[in-house]
């Protein structure tokens, strides 16, 4: 977070989508606190008092001395540790430094991403009303749908971890469940759940529970996204869509589209993902390679693939507006899920931390091979292109609504 403020650099700043200057000449201004939840709910940010924007966009001090810096910073600990003003102080001391600029003081804030079971970062005891994020315009309020959305991530029970207590356990696509069962038992035979029934079987792999209801076995919610019929998805998750799109030929809208609300499949995301999986890997090229007399048709590329598809679906916010949508296009391809990246981009980026937003939809793909429990996936997608020499892939975060991209 330091390195988001160096005062050698000072004549050179600019306010930005991390950097917010405040006057604070009378005080402490009421604003900062809008700002401190907003960097607090995005990727955290820097707060600089003593210091207003020049009509140029430069900055210049406003004359805050030393006589003022023990009122202001008694003001701003008393404020920030006040549960009625402010849900959650997320700052050490250590991050709040004093600068001498000229014959001036400014006052260094630096305030860091919160963690997902801490949002959201709200004030005036007022969480729907006054939780905010920050855009390149400034700070804004967030709406109900985002602020459920935080809250949804608090639990570390994913939201596919329900017992869907009223929903039988034949509301199940048991075509898409013996498909999912035959590549399990291929890719890893012997398994020790291959010899159990399905309803035991589905159990096992967190498809369905014991509902505390009735004692009885019902889906999970991550049973119904992953083997239920699109109709009866949507009963449950009301904006649930999975579209794919093939946009080949600029004088053609799309060239193929696959949609979960066709009625010509299941639309489920066990088939969603094999056969979108099957679409995006025409194009790509498979050297002739042999091990153990057969012919190896996998390449880090398509295990690259594989990764960013699984890591779409099983990061979707199933409550989220506008769906799942992976497009193909000439020389690209682009996969766009409901939701915020819960570790952060940077982290997501870096790797080493997993923190799925449907734990158990990744269990069920990890039990067939595909996608990463170690949070490495992601930076393999990045190494992957650049050993291929490809452009190297962007990651972009969207709010209101909330997408991955």
């Amino acid at each position: 977070m330091q390195k988001l403020f160096d005062i050698s650099k000072f004549d050179s700043y600019k306010e930005g989508n991390r950097l917010e200057v405040k006057k604070a000449r009378g005080g402490l201004p009421v604003s900062l606190w809008d700002t401190y939840s907003s960097f607090a709910n995005c990727y955290g940010g820097v707060i600089i008092l003593g210091v207003v924007e020049n009509a140029d966009g430069s900055w210049r001090t406003t004359g805050l001395k030393r006589t003022d810096e023990r009122k202001l910073l008694k003001s701003f600990w008393d404020t920030i540790n006040d549960r009625k003003k402010v849900s959650l102080n997320i700052i050490s001391e250590d991050a709040v430094e004093i600068y001498e600029q000229g014959e001036d003081i400014i006052i260094v804030i630096y305030v860091p991403m919160a963690r997902r079971e801490e949002k959201p970062i709200y004030i005036n005891d007022d969480m729907f009303g006054n939780t905010f994020r920050r855009n390149h315009e400034g700070d804004y309020h967030c709406t109900r749908l985002q602020v459920k959305a935080m809250l949804r991530d608090q639990t570390e029970n994913t939201i596919d971890m329900e017992v869907l207590d009223h929903v039988p356990m034949q509301d199940l696509n048991y075509e898409t469940i013996s498909g999912y069962r035959n590549r399990h038992r291929t890719l890893r035979p012997g398994h020790p759940f291959e010899r159990l029934d399905d309803a035991e079987y589905l159990r096992c792999i967190g498809a369905a529970a014991i509902s505390d209801e009735d004692k009885k076995l019902h889906p999970t919610a991550a049973g119904m996204l992953m083997f239920g019929d699109e109709y009866n998805i949507v009963r449950q998750f009301p904006e649930y869509f999975l579209d794919f799109r093939e946009m080949l030929d600029p004088s053609i809208r799309w060239t193929d589209r696959l949609q979960s609300s066709s009625g010509e499949w299941s639309g489920n995301i066990c088939d969603f993902y094999f056969r979108v999986y099957n679409k995006i890997i025409q194009d790509i090229k498979v050297p002739f390679k042999m091990h153990g007399g057969d012919r190896v048709d996998d390449t880090p590329v398509h295990k690259a693939l594989r990764e960013a598809l699984a890591n779409c679906l099983v990061n979707t916010d199933f409550y989220g507006v506008r769906g799942v949508v992976v497009k193909k296009e000439m020389g690209k391809l682009v996969f766009e899920n409901p939701g915020y990246i819960r570790t952060g981009k940077t982290q997501m980026m870096m790797g080493g931390v997993s923190d799925p937003r449907n734990k158990t939809l990744l269990k069920m793909f990890n039990l067939i091979n595909i996608g990463e429990r170690s949070g490495s996936g992601v930076p393999n997608i990045y190494n992957t292109w650049k050993d291929e020499g490809w452009v190297e892939p962007m990651i972009e975060e969207q709010f209101d609504p909330d997408s991955t991209i």
